[in-house]
């Protein structure tokens, strides 16, 4: 997840965060299919996940405001706290999750990173 290489080192790294932040939420949603509180990421699990993403460790990205850009444009929905989370050991905060939108838009940039020009 370092710098990118060749003609992706052009790319915006506001829409490189955005998708890596889909592309970390869609994993969550994967791996824990049928537990809807695992299937969710906290902010700061977000953060973490990406705190060696390039567009964060340049300073060129805040993690906070692409979440809430991704949910204004419904890429993203919010759950509320206030479950116990076995897997956090603790009682979950608010945390975001994939909505159907957002997977279309993933696989669209995936596909669209994907090419071969």
């Amino acid at each position: 997840m370092g710098a990118p290489a060749g003609p992706a080192a052009s790319q915006d790294p506001v829409r490189a965060t955005l998708v890596e932040i889909l592309r970390q939420l869609n994993q969550a949603d994967a791996k824990h299919e049928g537990a809807k509180i695992e299937q969710a990421l906290e902010l700061t699990e977000i953060q973490d996940r990406l705190s060696d993403f390039w567009g964060v460790t340049k300073g060129q990205v805040k993690i906070q405001l692409a979440v809430g850009l991704l949910l204004r444009n419904g890429l993203v929905a919010v759950q509320a706290p206030g479950e116990y989370s076995w897997q956090r050991q603790r009682t979950a905060g608010h945390r975001y999750a994939i909505t159907a939108e957002g997977k279309k838009f993933l696989v669209g940039a995936i596909q669209t990173t994907d090419r071969i020009s």
